[in-house]
């Protein structure tokens, strides 16, 4: 029978989901709190609105299946319980500021000379290096550092951040993948790790995978909400319809001829023909090189008809047409959304503590 990872959480609301993945995972997760409390049980949104320390949704949701003690790691007897803790772990994970617990004769030498097995990361806004080190990052800050809010918004407004906070949500994932790597090597090596994450790098990675640093070059930063432009063409990829948006993928030539010429019969089959789509050939349609008030008069012909269906009716018809389309659906519909719920994505977590029962994702259904 195996025997599950113990974690020591000592994180507060910036890696607080890394000890989260692992408990989904398997592994046994001690959420370690200072004397009255981890701050982040007073982050809402709160139960009904309201505040306190038993009400927190961000606490319940980002602390869910692990377990907790209150442990004053400031004292010598806090010490002592925590390295006593931690001879026995496989892993803890921390976020506070560079250099915190190497004050406190905590750090990752003080843990390795006890169990050198033992995995230990930092989860901070720009690690535990560098001239931005000592610097605070909360989400905001460090959004707009790692480049990542300078993508988002229309090019006529100044740059968005997005509504839910990201920054640490995505240091946080990485955290918990280099946590397993480092597992992975201690069974082969016998040895633990440090792991070292920077919140500003983890998101400024993410801009690479997407390939805005490669595919711009020299247009890094552009922004064109929620349009795409490829060689000097702007097409728009979310549209109004009539209870909603809709998000619909114009493209040219053979990738987009047959999504194209559907829509286009649906129209007709509607009574809503389109004159400027007569004689079309959507075959031949090259949105690389067709002028870019043919396109635009595309994209709007299209908007005007999806104003005049739901965004049931249009994923009806697009599934049975094969049209590049989907709803933009909202957090309800996602709360109801067949597909998540044949899958048990939501499951209902009973709490004691407000004598009710909420849903929660589960990540890994």
């Amino acid at each position: 029978m195996s025997v599950a990872y113990r974690v020591l959480d000592l994180t507060d609301d910036k890696g607080q989901f890394c000890g989260k993945l692992l408990a989904d995972l398997g592994c046994d997760v001690i959420k370690v709190e200072r004397p009255g409390g981890d701050p982040a049980r007073r982050i809402g949104p709160f139960y009904h609105d309201t505040a306190g320390p038993e009400m927190s949704l961000f606490w319940f949701a980002h602390n869910r299946g692990k377990k907790s003690i209150t442990l004053d790691i400031e004292t010598g007897q806090g010490q002592a319980t925590l390295m006593g803790l931690a001879q026995e772990a496989d892993v803890l994970i921390e976020s506070g500021h560079p250099g915190y617990l190497d004050s406190l004769g905590l750090g990752y030498a003080g843990l390795a000379r006890i169990n050198p097995r033992i995995v230990m990361a930092s989860i901070t806004p720009f690690g535990q290096s560098g001239p931005y080190a000592q610097y605070k990052g909360p989400d905001i800050v460090v959004s707009a550092l790692s480049g990542f809010m300078g993508m988002n918004g229309d090019a006529d407004r100044a740059p968005l951040n997005t509504t839910v906070p990201q920054v640490y949500t995505y240091a946080s994932a990485h955290t918990a993948q280099a946590i397993l790597l480092a597992l992975y090597h201690r069974e082969r090596t016998g040895r633990g790790q440090y792991i070292d994450t920077c919140a500003m790098q983890s998101m400024t990675s993410n801009i690479i995978e997407f390939d805005y640093l490669t595919e711009y070059g020299n247009m890094v930063g552009a922004r064109d909400g929620n349009a795409y432009r490829a060689n000097g063409i702007v097409r728009t990829f979310v549209s109004p319809c009539k209870d909603g948006y809709v998000c619909f993928f114009l493209y040219g030539g053979a990738h987009g001829a047959h999504s194209n010429r559907e829509l286009q019969q649906w129209m007709e089959s509607e009574g809503l023909p389109e004159p400027l789509f007569q004689g079309m050939d959507w075959d031949q349609l090259d949105l690389n090189t067709a002028p870019p008030e043919q396109v635009t008069a595309i994209c709007q012909a299209f908007d005007r008809f999806f104003k005049t269906r739901t965004r049931a009716e249009i994923q009806e018809r697009a599934v049975l047409r094969k049209i590049l389309m989907a709803p933009c659906c909202t957090v309800s519909d996602l709360v109801s959304s067949p597909q998540l719920q044949s899958r048990g994505f939501w499951a209902p977590v009973k709490h004691p503590e407000i004598g009710d029962t909420i849903l929660y994702p589960c990540c890994w259904a």
